[in-house]
């Protein structure tokens, strides 16, 4: 039986220098390539569009027509590089875009998934991004980890795999703790670590741990699950999907 699977591809991950991190993008394409070969679909939610259109015009990112022009320019740059990638091992990949209110409309709502299985029945890779140029409230989803949740929940996938410069959720902030301790596993989610204002952890970012921490509780409560690791290096993710050994990142799961 096949086994649907979400990842979800930080900003942080992706870029490095102001440039496209192609050696890791071609990893994480090859780690898709492996769970394919080990009966999992897999459906790729990507950040990156913004950082993608600064390396090729430097405009001030706060402002959100700029934001949303380094988008469009940076769109179609990081589906040549996810193309390239995937061509290597002969995988057709796709882009769909997607707004937050699709999933309030079932019309249209009803059309994405329709459209979300004939590309998996034809063994395509859908890479899902929110469509930043038309759409403002980018804060109702987050650096695309919560709506990597909702592509979970409703498009049919067991969970998500979340690859981002945080590799998992400490008892503290490790970053001021040297005594911070990883949790490896979490069923449920206090309250007050959600209501927290997002931090950004890369300059490209708009979430950090608490949009994490949003998507992972949305996916508890949807019976589904959500690995949080490194996308540095994919050991860890390969070992759990591949191997089923959780050595390292948290797990999200009731």
């Amino acid at each position: 039986m096949k086994k649907r699977l979400v990842i979800k591809i930080g900003s942080a991950i992706l870029t490095k220098k102001d440039m496209i991190n192609e050696k890791r993008l071609k990893k994480i394409v090859k780690f898709i390539f492996q769970l394919r070969q080990n009966n999992y679909e897999v459906i790729v939610v990507s950040s990156g569009a913004v950082a993608s259109g600064y390396t090729e015009l430097k405009l001030d990112k706060n402002r959100l027509n700029n934001k949303q022009a380094l988008a469009s320019i940076g769109q179609p740059l990081l589906m040549a590089k996810f193309k390239k990638a995937f061509d290597k091992f002969d995988i057709i990949c796709s882009q769909f875009l997607i707004e937050a209110t699709v999933f309030k409309d079932k019309i249209r709502l009803d059309h994405a998934k329709d459209t979300i299985e004939a590309l998996i029945k034809n063994s395509v890779v859908p890479i899902i991004n929110e469509n930043d140029t038309t759409y403002t409230d980018e804060l109702e989803f987050g650096d695309n980890d919560q709506l990597a949740g909702f592509v979970a929940v409703y498009f049919d996938a067991m969970g998500v795999l979340i690859l981002s410069d945080i590799d998992g959720y400490y008892d503290k902030n490790p970053q001021h703790y040297k005594d911070a301790k990883l949790i490896k596993k979490i069923s449920k989610i206090p309250k007050k670590e959600m209501i927290k204002k997002p931090t950004q952890n890369s300059q490209f970012s708009t979430g950090g741990i608490v949009t994490k921490l949003k998507a992972a509780h949305y996916l508890i409560k949807h019976n589904k699950f959500m690995l949080l690791t490194t996308g540095f290096e994919l050991k860890i993710a390969k070992n759990y999907f591949l191997k089923n050994i959780h050595n390292g990142g948290t797990i999200f799961q009731k």
